[in-house]
């Protein structure tokens, strides 16, 4: 992509950069190849990703090339390809990001629709979104039931002018952000539906994860640094006052043995109504807790 038109003197069209994105990033080793330039010239030519197919054999200008080149450079310096376009996709909506805020993840869709289910058969739900971020799940809930209200909170204030920003984009009124440390404040409020993606990688995993999570998504929204499950205490001990009857917890937990762990600690306070949620490959990802 050294200039603008290829060795063969014609120009590059959409399907060209896609397939030479594609062979570049698989050389280089990135996970996902094909959406890392797909998020790129979505966001360049502004359009869907089903708009880079329908117009495949479209040109792309030398200024987009230019631009795209950028983006590549830094993606090779490990930047998330969703902090350098600024959004990510959550449900079918783009969300704003920076490095403020943890990229919302294809798994916590999961999330979402366990709490959807859930809350099908209530009217005006109450629902507590703790650990908001970016407030992609408070928002999707608020935006899914609009007879719902929504309270988002997080210890960040730069997190929460993110959401506050995703929430007028998207054109959410029935939602309300507050600054609080909910492992170090309680809440003197009842909810019908209490949900969190936690910080649950224990503070010794986190030089194990890949480079473009450990240098750039924030730290706080990835551990506790402890051992991953001090949210789930917290939620075990605040359960009882927090969540209506007929009420439920729901959160996401992580990999390999954390789930059951995290279920063994809700189970010791009292809770045995628990549901594990699996997705898509077969691991669990969800814990519901009810209160009956």
């Amino acid at each position: 992509m050294n200039s603008v038109k290829k060795e063969n003197g014609k120009p590059w069209r959409i399907i060209d950069v896609i397939n030479w994105g594609v062979d570049y990033f698989e050389n280089k080793s990135l996970e996902n190849p094909r959406l890392e330039i797909e998020i790129f010239l979505q966001h360049i030519l502004d359009c869907k990703k089903i708009d880079l197919y329908i117009n495949f054999e479209n040109e792309v200008s030398a200024p987009d090339l230019n631009t795209l080149k950028g983006y590549i450079k830094r993606r090779l310096g490990n930047e998330p390809s969703q902090y350098i376009v600024g959004k990510s996709n959550f449900y079918g909506r783009n969300f704003y990001v920076d490095n403020n805020v943890l990229i919302p993840r294809p798994e916590t869709e999961i999330l979402i629709n366990a709490c959807i289910e859930f809350l099908s058969m209530k009217d005006n739900p109450e629902i507590i979104d703790i650990g908001t971020g970016s407030g992609c799940i408070g928002i999707t809930l608020a935006k899914e039931i609009p007879s719902s209200n929504v309270i988002a909170i997080d210890c960040s204030e730069k997190a929460l002018a993110i959401a506050d920003k995703n929430a007028k984009y998207i054109g959410i009124k029935n939602i309300d952000f507050v600054k609080s440390d909910f492992l170090k404040q309680s809440i003197d409020l009842r909810t019908d539906l209490l949900v969190s993606n936690p910080p649950y990688i224990p503070k010794e995993d986190i030089s194990t994860l890949m480079a473009d999570v450990k240098e750039y998504e924030p730290s706080e929204a990835l551990t506790d640094n402890l051992d991953g499950l001090e949210f789930y205490r917290v939620f075990s001990k605040r359960f009882d006052r927090m969540i209506k009857i007929d009420g439920a917890l729901i959160v996401e937990v992580g990999k390999d043995e954390h789930p059951l762990e995290a279920k063994k600690i809700i189970e010791q306070s009292g809770y045995a109504n628990i549901e594990m949620i699996k997705d898509y490959n077969g691991d669990i990802r969800v814990l519901k807790v009810m209160k009956c």
